[in-house]
């Protein structure tokens, strides 16, 4: 993503960093320090029309989680924004991984316009897309219409050569209980790892598949057909294990049960039994957001750094929600140089057991 000041002809600055905007541990930061220097002693009394600068200084950021997850309010997503407020959310969706927007009446056209600051839209290849936009995925659950099957951990859409850099949630209709959406830091899980397994999952690599929506079609020759047709355009992929953030440097996990087939070089009990432990730590609690949605909520989420589940215990309660899905900005890097895998036999695994009997483990054994 351009810097601010690229974004508007060199003239804003971002100072001072996201991280250090939560003043004396009470988690909320105020991103006042977004102004012009050639005109920060100006009086803007007699401006009818505010400063660029002044519209980000409104924006307001508290984090609402102890690894990820943070609150963003002072902007109204049904206008326009200006270069200097994409630039201040661009920095806080880096460094919280998940932005939470609350009390925003907008649109699907405003949805989408908000996406395209931080760039094009995508077009999922398998979900139902709305009929006038096809970058609008509308998820209407109701008796009748179950959900799919994203309570499963996952980032969105890494059977993509590129995977999508950020994803767009808007609440319509919300049940009276249940339908939360839990995110976890995979920044933080990468932390919570000894040094050795750091060092050691750092040079690995993983293919990744859109085998979940394999189901989607029939076994007929017409179905079959389309499959072939969706393989060829969706080829399986190789993506690192742990992935480097491209803004903050950090390193995070990059492997998930719903797409990650098996990690390369291995055999698949060697596999299995990696990826089993790198999935029970993305289920560490302690790593977890969980967002409590409400009426006209907007959540933005770093599919570079967080995975995330619904929770379908809302179920035949009505859950309206809009999507949309930013493309993303580069294939994922990795740390460093490929990993002998024989190393892999000096770690005592544990039993592939963290998904036993599960929807993950039965569509794991699919493949």
């Amino acid at each position: 993503m351009p810097s601010a000041a690229a974004l508007v002809g060199g003239r804003i600055r971002l100072r001072p960093p996201v991280e250090e905007l939560c003043e004396n541990g009470n988690l909320t930061g105020r991103l006042s320090s977004l102004r012009r220097p050639d005109d920060a002693e100006e009086e803007t009394v007699n401006d009818p029309a505010p400063k660029v600068a002044d519209a980000a200084a409104r924006i307001q950021v508290r984090k609402v989680g102890v690894f990820l997850g943070a609150e963003v309010t002072g902007v109204d997503l049904s206008l326009p924004l200006d270069p200097a407020t994409v630039q201040a959310i661009g920095a806080a969706h880096a460094q919280y991984e998940v932005l939470v927007f609350p009390d925003q009446k907008i649109s699907a056209a405003d949805l989408m316009r908000f996406g395209r600051y931080f760039g094009e839209l995508t077009v999922h290849p398998f979900s139902t897309n709305a009929a006038e936009n096809a970058e609008l995925i509308v998820y209407d659950n109701r008796e009748g219409n179950p959900p799919a099957a994203t309570d499963i951990w996952h980032t969105d859409e890494t059977f993509r050569e590129v995977p999508p850099m950020g994803t767009m949630l808007c609440s319509k209709i919300i049940p009276a209980l249940g339908g939360d959406t839990v995110f976890a830091s995979m920044t933080a899980a990468y932390d919570s790892l000894s040094d050795r397994m750091q060092q050691f999952i750092s040079g690995l690599e993983a293919v990744h598949d859109f085998k979940p929506f394999k189901e989607l079609f029939s076994q007929s020759e017409a179905g079959r057909r389309k499959l072939r047709h969706y393989e060829e355009l969706y080829p399986p992929v190789t993506h690192p294990v742990v992935r480097v953030h491209p803004v903050t440097g950090r390193k995070a996990i990059f492997v998930n049960p719903q797409f990650t087939l098996y990690i390369k070089g291995m055999e698949e009990r060697e596999s299995r039994a990696l990826l089993d432990t790198l999935f029970r730590v993305t289920s560490v609690l302690e790593h977890h957001y969980r967002h409590r949605w409400q009426p006209d909520m907007v959540v933005f989420w770093d599919n570079r750094s967080a995975q995330h589940s619904a929770v379908h215990d809302y179920y035949p309660q009505r859950r309206k929600m809009d999507r949309v899905t930013i493309k993303g900005d580069g294939r994922p890097v990795g740390p460093g140089a490929p990993a002998d895998p024989a190393e892999l036999r000096k770690f005592k695994m544990p039993p592939i057991t963290a998904f036993e009997g599960s929807r993950a483990a039965r569509q794991h054994d699919r493949g």
